[in-house]
């Protein structure tokens, strides 16, 4: 099995090499660069994360355009509790960074707990007409909790995104999705995005989200979260700027969570990026976020993260 993996990652890089081969999608040439990036993350139930990459981009013009490899260190833990994983991945963006249109694909080998996965992260987005966009996604990777780890439970999420603009103004966004596990259980999500941008110069947006899933089994055993049917609804204020070249931006938001048949309780959403200038002699993301939901023994769940990335090219 670990041979036939082998030769699929191969066939992948081989598709992909050969893809941007035949059509450079930038004027200006492509140089070598390597990065690193590293994901911290924890919750109020002691379940840690911590991921360590080392990326060689043989082709790079922009955190945005780059072909490459990565080995990453993931480290789990939780109380007594602990796992260490690999993962070898191919990578390839080609985004405009003025409009997000582009894709991006992440294919890989992942190895923990003596189980293996093929993993996958990857998505198209496309103008359909002046104010319309088409997005297409797929995810697949491990769930992401002790008991479902220690299992090789792992799910594949695929569904499309479209955004359609309402005047120069307003934005609305709507999302289907479906997510298969691999013990069985599948889930169907749906949100929908309202966007208010009241002035067009002063990058603030208000935001009315709405995502709901349902479950196909409501008891999995208690592997992972999986409540028979999830809704949300939440009112988010937005904030991008770019100052002096670095792209800054915030998204706050509150709202009201139903889990099954339990009464409502509130959630909160603090996120925030920052970007370096794209004519720097390097490039750096730094993401952060603060997430209160949901989870097995409470519906106040709190989960926050840290994730930065460093490309240098030479």
């Amino acid at each position: 099995m670990k041979y036939t993996h082998c030769r699929i990652l191969i066939g992948l890089s081989l598709c992909l090499t050969h893809t941007i081969a035949i059509a450079d999608p930038m004027d200006t040439p492509f140089s070598k660069a390597a990065g690193a990036e590293l994901f911290v993350s924890n919750d109020n139930e002691n379940f840690s994360t911590q991921r360590l990459a080392l990326e060689y981009l043989p082709r790079y013009h922009s955190a945005d355009a780059l072909t490459g490899v990565r080995y990453t260190s993931h480290w789990y833990q939780q109380n007594n509790w602990s796992l260490n994983g690999q993962q070898l991945t191919f990578l390839q963006r080609y985004i405009d960074p003025a409009t997000a249109n582009g894709w991006q694909l992440n294919a890989g080998l992942f190895q923990q707990g003596g189980h293996d996965l093929l993993t996958l992260d990857g998505n198209y987005r496309k103008a359909l007409a002046e104010h319309t966009g088409l997005e297409l996604f797929v995810n697949r990777d491990w769930v992401e909790t002790a008991a479902a780890l220690d299992n090789g439970v792992h799910f594949t999420l695929a569904g499309v995104a479209l955004d359609q603009g309402l005047g120069t103004h307003v934005t609305l966004v709507g999302l289907g999705a479906r997510q298969n596990f691999s013990d069985g259980n599948a889930r169907n999500h749906g949100r929908l995005k309202l966007i208010l941008q009241p002035n067009l110069d002063s990058g603030l947006t208000l935001q009315a989200r709405y995502r709901a899933y349902d479950s196909t089994s409501d008891n999995v055993g208690g592997v992972y979260f999986n409540p028979g049917h999830y809704t949300e609804t939440m009112l988010a204020l937005g904030w991008r700027k770019k100052i002096q070249g670095w792209n800054l931006n915030l998204t706050t938001g509150i709202g009201q969570q139903k889990i099954a048949d339990d009464p409502n309780s509130t959630t909160h959403l603090l996120e925030g990026g920052l970007q370096s200038p794209p004519n720097r002699h390097y490039s750096l993301r730094l993401r952060a976020g603060l997430v209160k939901s949901a989870s097995f023994n409470s519906a106040h769940y709190r989960y926050h993260y840290l994730q930065t990335e460093w490309i240098i090219p030479f």
